[in-house]
Formats: C-alpha cells, sequence, structure tokens
C-alpha cells in the first residue's frame, strides 16, 4: 500500500503561502518536495512573528512534508544542480514575479527541454502574461484587484479584509488542482503541462454568486455585512449572554423550522415570506423578528433547539473554542507530532480522509538545507563534489535532523 502520490517528486520554489502551501497539500498526500531555498536566509516566511524555539509559526505550518536544498540560484552550478534533477522529477512549482525563473535559466521552455513530462507549474499574482504580470502582490492587494474587497464589510464603509488569507489560499488550491490535473495527463498522454495560475483570477473564480449577479444585472455587487447576497435570513444574530450565532435559512423548510423554534409561527402566513425571493426582499422585516426573539435565548439554547430542528445553526467560535469542541475532538483535526526535541508539537491535519493510506504528517518543517547533502546524493553528486559546492558557497549542508522521516509508530494521520 501507498499514498496517492508516493513516487512523485515535486521542485518546490516558493516563498510564503499561496506556493508551499501547495507543496505541503502534494507532500501530505506522500509526494517528495524538496524545497528550493537560498542558502542564506531560506524562505522569506522562516522571519514572519510569532516564533517558537527560534522557528516561525507561519513557515512551519506551511513546510511539512518537505526537504530543504539549499542552493543559491544566481550561480550557474546551482542551476546544473537544477537540471540533473529535474530529469527525475514529475513538478517544478514556483511562485516567483513572472520573468524571474527566466533570468535563472530556469523557465518553463528551458527546463521542460530536459523533461517533457514535467508539470511545470507558475503561481503569481497577475498572472505570466498581462499588462500587470510583473506587479508585486500580497494577498491584501489580491483580495483588493479581485473585487474580493469590494463586497466584504458593512455597506457604504471602508471594506473590511477577510479573517484568512483568501487570496493566497483559493490560488493554492488551485495550484494543487492544476498539479493534479497535469500529473494525470501526463500519465495518459506521456507529455507534461504549463500552467499559469494568478492569484486574482483564483479569487475572480470564487466570486461565483457575485459575478453571476453582476452579469444578470449589469451593476456590481456591494457589501452587505453579515447578510447572504441571495437567502434571508441567513446573518449573525446577538444572545442575551452576549454571544453572536449564525443562522441560514437555504428553504422554505428550514424558515418555517426557525419561525417555529423561536415561536413566532404567527408569521409564517405573512405573504412577504411566502417564498425565498419574497424573504430576501423583506430580509430587515424577518430580521427584525428574529433580533428581537434570539435577545430572549442565551446562545447555548438556541443552537441546541435549532440545531434539533435542523437549522443550520453555530455559535460564533474563537479558535481556542474550535478545538475544544466535541466534534472536531473526535474528528481529530488537532493532532500532535513529536517535535525536534522530542516535545509534542500541535499541528491541524489534511482535512482529507482517505479509507487508507491517505495524508499523513511523515516530516517536520526542515530547517535550512537541511537535506542537501542527501538530496544532492540521490541526484549523483559524490561527497568531494558536494564538498566544492559548499565551499564555493552554492549550497549549505543543514545540521538538526528534525525533518528526518518518522517511523510509522509516530507518524500522524493529517
Amino acid at each position: 500500500m501507498a499514498q496517492p502520490l508516493a513516487g512523485i517528486k515535486v521542485l518546490e520554489f516558493a516563498n510564503f503561502i499561496a506556493g508551499p502551501f501547495c507543496g505541503m497539500l502534494l507532500g501530505d498526500m506522500g509526494a517528495d518536495v524538496i524545497k528550493i531555498e537560498p542558502p542564506d536566509t531560506g524562505d522569506m516566511s522562516r522571519a514572519s512573528p510569532p516564533f517558537v524555539n527560534g522557528d516561525s509559526a507561519s513557515f512551519e505550518a506551511l513546510n511539512r512534508n518537505k526537504r530543504s536544498l539549499a542552493l543559491d540560484l544566481k550561480r550557474p552550478e546551482a542551476r546544473e544542480v537544477i537540471m540533473r534533477m529535474v530529469m527525475e522529477s514529475d513538478v517544478l512549482l514556483e511562485n516567483f514575479r513572472p520573468g524571474v525563473m527566466d533570468k535563472l535559466g530556469l523557465s518553463a521552455e528551458q527546463v521542460r527541454a530536459v523533461n517533457n513530462r514535467l508539470v511545470y507549474t507558475s503561481v503569481s499574482g497577475f498572472g505570466q502574461t498581462g499588462s500587470h504580470r510583473h506587479r508585486t502582490a500580497v494577498n491584501l492587494i489580491i483580495e483588493a484587484a479581485s473585487g474580493s474587497l469590494s463586497v466584504t464589510g458593512e455597506p457604504g464603509q471602508m471594506p473590511m479584509r477577510p479573517g484568512i488569507q483568501t487570496g493566497d489560499v483559493l490560488g493554492a488550491l488551485f495550484a494543487t488542482y492544476a498539479v493534479l490535473a497535469g500529473l494525470v495527463g501526463a500519465a495518459r498522454k506521456g507529455e507534461g503541462r504549463i500552467a499559469d495560475v494568478s492569484l486574482v483570477e483564483a479569487s475572480i473564480s470564487a466570486a461565483m454568486l457575485e459575478t453571476a449577479e453582476y452579469f444578470a444585472t449589469g451593476k456590481p455587487p456591494r457589501a452587505l455585512g453579515r447578510r447572504h447576497r441571495l437567502a434571508a435570513p441567513y446573518e449573525l444574530f446577538e444572545s442575551r449572554d452576549g454571544l453572536y450565532v449564525a443562522i441560514g435559512c437555504p428553504n422554505n423548510r428550514a424558515f418555517e423550522r426557525i419561525m417555529r423554534t423561536l415561536k413566532l409561527e404567527q408569521h409564517l402566513t405573512d405573504p412577504r415570506f411566502a417564498s425565498y425571493s419574497n424573504r430576501k426582499i423583506n430580509e430587515n422585516a424577518i430580521s427584525t423578528l428574529i433580533k428581537v426573539a434570539i435577545c430572549e435565548w442565551a446562545a447555548a439554547d438556541i443552537e441546541t433547539q435549532l440545531v434539533d430542528a435542523g437549522v443550520p445553526c453555530s455559535i460564533v467560535k474563537d479558535y481556542e473554542q474550535v478545538f475544544q469542541d466535541t466534534h472536531i475532538v473526535e474528528r481529530e483535526v488537532l493532532v500532535t507530532v513529536k517535535g525536534r526535541d522530542g516535545k509534542p508539537v500541535k499541528a491541524v491535519r489534511n482535512p482529507v480522509l482517505f479509507d487508507r493510506d491517505g495524508p499523513s504528517i511523515a516530516r517536520l518543517p526542515p530547517s535550512i538545507g537541511e537535506h542537501s547533502e542527501e538530496i544532492l546524493v540521490q541526484a549523483g553528486y559524490s561527497a568531494a563534489e558536494i564538498g566544492t559546492l559548499v565551499s564555493m558557497g552554492v549550497t549549505r549542508l543543514g545540521t538538526r535532523d528534525g525533518g528526518k522521516r518518522m517511523e510509522q509508530g509516530e507518524r500522524a494521520r493529517a
């Protein structure tokens, strides 16, 4: 038995979130992900706080299941190393600005001339072509340029950025999709693909309801605060004890159950609330009724009543409450692995569960160049040649073994 991507070799040239998250997802599924990093600084996210025992928690969260090879890509000797590795690789993943890989002599055309089965995936803010391709972009810029911010926050006020990194994460998921589709194509057709993934376009693609509204009406959709674009009631309500309760109403049956649970059944015959579209038109009236009713309840009590009635509902939780939730505990979403010092380290498992041989946390995030020597040996370099590369500053050898592959008994289900 083996994991789905066992035997797949990925070369990752990436910093911060989008590229590394894609690489980690592939590594979780068994791919051998080799992270190529500058010998002096490594992935730029290594400098991001908070730090635990000198290591960036942000870097650690995005780089498990990888091996680190330190290479100064500006040196011609480093390009020779990469080209030798390309011959035995299946995927090259990079999230530099467009043109950087070309300057390094590692463009898609140059690399695939050595191995045409390679899936070459580039992730960038605005894509590899177009007038904005050279613009730098971080998550906030992606959300602004894609339209996401224009529909987030309270109506008529300055947009509110989402609480999580939507632009980077959506881009990473589409990049993973591109890699997997490319691998399937390479297996069937014998030739890889060149994939161009734009973070802006990933966010635009994910805005299905918003773009549909614009195409249908010709008017750009606006921010709705805590409400839904189509359904009502579908928002947050404050309970008697000052907590917030999310209630969603996807259909007529759910609306009836909400109203009966809140002892508002006398309003079920009101023609303003008789249909999906009527409820959205008269959303303010519905919201006022429910708001007054919810104020009489403790959050935990009304959540229980609504859930028992089959209504989509949840108290708004912080992350401490999330990881203490009985269901999340039962599903083992939070796992612990043995850290470099032998002490337990907390991690969030991969959200995909297979019946067998699923994703796992098999390696801790690596130190810079931790696996340089073993990777170069596997690429055919002798000890003397490796010594020369080290003395020239082309590579750096790591000193700690925290990222070594775990024994089967220590491996955490991810």
